[in-house]
């Protein structure tokens, strides 16, 4: 995988923004680095977007409409973070149009939404390997999914019950506005947190903390671990201890479901896009082969093939 450097984000307090507008005025060098714009997300497009969540899509976001704007520099996106939960959030608030969202929506967020007359409209943006990260001085490799759960839940806490060493292990996550926390929980541990686990603000915090401790555990965004490098080790992972343990590194496991914790990453809408308009636009060049480049060299993997059918389906109901 193609790695590409990650900007260090400071969320939650001071999110990351990009606003990008008159983007075609960048200066040449940054202009050749940004692939082509497709013809199906070219013309005479204006208008402003502001986009609000998963601190995961972040990045991607931020670079989708860098490349995006640059080839319609009527166009104004600004793309911010703050967890999953606050952009959706927001969304059923009125304050933004499109939310991105590292898990799917919630039971309660679709009641508040249908007492509304209204219903979710989702569309995948990209594919994640969520990757279980430790210290490069960590001999562990490889863990099930059932250990993880027992780890993030307070049941296992020396790193020798996981044939480790005879240390204690220090618990790294996200706080409970992220789609990251909210994922892992639902999905791994089926249960809660421990409440020995020290609430990060965003990945590069996890993967900052984890490095320096090789008693540390962490979660993050493939795209993130590919791109901290060696200072982290990346765990394969297995369904059960019989079962093979497949890294999260490689794209046909992802695509596959042989690596157990993927998951797709969202952009969450109240309304379907307007026929043309900006957002429907954005969406189509997310997803073009432009789209599918960027996401790649973020360190992300393309939608799978069940995502594509999904996204088909949430293109033909635009009106």
């Amino acid at each position: 995988m193609k790695k590409k450097t990650i900007l260090p984000l400071v969320l939650g307090a001071a999110a990351l923004t990009l606003i990008l507008a008159g983007c075609a005025k960048k200066d040449a060098k940054n202009s050749q680095s940004l692939p082509a714009i497709n013809k199906v997300a070219t013309g005479e497009i204006s208008g402003k977007l502001d986009i609000k969540g998963s601190d995961t899509l972040l990045q991607l976001v931020s670079s989708m409409s860098e490349a995006f704007s640059q080839n319609n520099p009527k166009t104004e996106i600004t793309v911010t973070g703050g967890g999953s939960g606050t952009g959706i959030a927001s969304l059923i608030n009125g304050e933004i149009k499109v939310a991105d969202a590292s898990r799917d929506v919630k039971q309660d967020e679709i009641d508040q939404v249908t007492k509304m007359g209204k219903s979710f409209k989702k569309f995948i943006v990209a594919r994640d390997g969520l990757s279980i990260i430790v210290s490069k001085n960590n001999p562990i490799k490889q863990l099930t999914v059932d250990q993880i759960g027992k780890i993030y839940r307070g049941e296992v806490t020396n790193w020798s019950a996981v044939a480790g060493n005879d240390s204690s292990i220090n618990l790294y996550g996200r706080q409970s506005t992220s789609g990251t926390y909210e994922f892992l929980k639902d999905y791994v541990l089926k249960g809660d947190y421990a409440s020995t686990m020290r609430n990060m603000e965003g990945n590069q915090a996890i993967i900052d903390a984890v490095k320096n401790d090789p008693t540390g555990i962490g979660y993050v965004g493939i795209g993130y671990a590919v791109n901290a490098g060696d200072s982290i080790v990346i765990l394969n992972v297995a369904t059960t201890e019989n079962s093979t343990y497949y890294p999260p590194t490689d794209e046909a496991n992802i695509k596959s479901g042989k690596y157990p914790i993927s998951r797709p990453l969202f952009q969450i809408m109240l309304d379907s896009p307007e026929k043309e308009g900006l957002v429907e636009k954005f969406m189509q060049f997310e997803i073009s082969p432009e789209g599918e480049k960027i996401v790649k060299e973020v360190g992300f993997y393309p939608p799978s093939e069940q995502d594509k059918t999904s996204n088909e389906k949430f293109f033909s109901e635009i009106k």
